[in-house]
């Protein structure tokens, strides 16, 4: 899926198979330096996956533009590689960098923090009213 995020936190979801779940950890603690390189060059900073028992996998991360970095993956021959090396890892079928659902964020406690007035100082804890 793309999208035209900017400037902002990324997250999605999708769903690896449950008969494959250490198979694909396995190959995110390899992943490829060309792959890593890659990644880093077109855009994708702080990029976190985790993944549930059942094959929720949750992906996070930092860019300036989503769909931009989105193009510029696809653009690469290593990501077209890691895709077809990847893609028998998920229930859906098709690339698995397309089939991202992504989330919409709808708490961020350092902009609610930073939107405070500045006199209002720090919070009182609920045990210590």
């Amino acid at each position: 899926m793309t999208s035209e995020i900017r400037g902002a936190r990324v997250c999605f979801t999708s769903r690896v198979r449950a008969d494959r779940l250490d198979e694909y950890r396995a190959a995110h603690a390899a992943v490829w330096p060309e792959m890593l390189e890659a990644l880093r060059d077109t855009g994708w900073r702080d990029y976190h996956l985790f993944l549930r028992d059942d094959g929720l996998l949750v992906g996070i991360l930092e860019t300036d533009d989503y769909a931009a970095a989105q193009r510029g993956m696809a653009a690469t021959e290593v990501n077209a590689r890691w895709q077809a090396e990847m893609s028998g890892f998920f229930v859906d079928e098709g690339d698995p960098d397309e089939g991202f659902v992504l989330l919409d964020e709808v708490f961020h406690l350092e902009s609610q923090l930073a939107a405070l007035p500045s006199a209002a100082g720090p919070a009182t804890p609920p045990s210590a009213r």
